[in-house]
């Protein structure tokens, strides 16, 4: 787990990174500069409880490529959870705070995986330990409208151009953060790898 001080602002940003890409460089660069934090965590994890792992890359190539495309020294890459065997990000977040007291985390995510938070196991818990900034991506921008998060906690929504207050607010409290944004993904790039390797014997 990368080094922090008290009193430090956060940001989380989990995944299986299979493999990173410019989109999630775009994320993670967009909460550094809109939420002002002093690191970001860029956590891959095992693998996702949600997807198949069939296609999956080893843990060691996903944390190599991340390391190389992540935008600067604050952007810390680790796989922490691997090596302390969570599996679900509402245990990853109880580890993280129960270990890091007076430090100000955020829980950062894509737009894309706001339309299916509800299906994350204990997701309001998820929602209830630590702040949300959730960053747009294409075709997930009405996810802060219609997805099932966005209405129970629409109460708790903070005004995107408040986004640097985030980390000291008490969870819960999310906002939808607009901004640039990139068409790749990790399921587009193995789906356009795997064409360009064609058949096997």
């Amino acid at each position: 787990m990368p080094y922090v001080e008290k009193g430090m602002t956060v940001g989380l940003f989990g995944g299986s990174f299979n493999p990173p890409h410019q989109g999630h460089e775009l994320v993670a660069e967009i909460a550094l500069r809109r939420m002002d934090l002093a690191q970001l965590w860029w956590m891959v994890t095992p693998g996702n409880p949600l997807k198949s792992h069939k296609e999956l890359a080893s843990l060691e190539d996903r944390v190599a490529m991340s390391r190389a495309i992540a935008p600067g020294p604050r952007v810390k890459v680790t796989a922490f959870e691997a090596a302390h065997n969570l599996h679900y990000t509402a245990q990853t977040l109880a580890f993280v705070k129960a270990r890091n007291p007076g430090v100000r985390f955020v829980w950062i995510m894509g737009a894309d995986n706001l339309k299916h938070f509800h299906h994350w196991q204990n997701w309001r818990g998820i929602a209830e330990t630590f702040p949300i900034a959730v960053i747009d991506r294409p075709g997930s921008t009405l996810a802060y409208l219609s997805s099932k998060m966005a209405k129970t906690y629409q109460h708790a929504r903070v005004d995107e151009d408040d986004a640097a207050v985030l980390p000291f607010l008490r969870a819960p409290a999310w906002t939808f953060i607009h901004g640039p944004r990139s068409s790749l993904s990790s399921s587009a790039i193995r789906s356009e790898q795997g064409n360009k390797q064609g058949p096997t014997s």
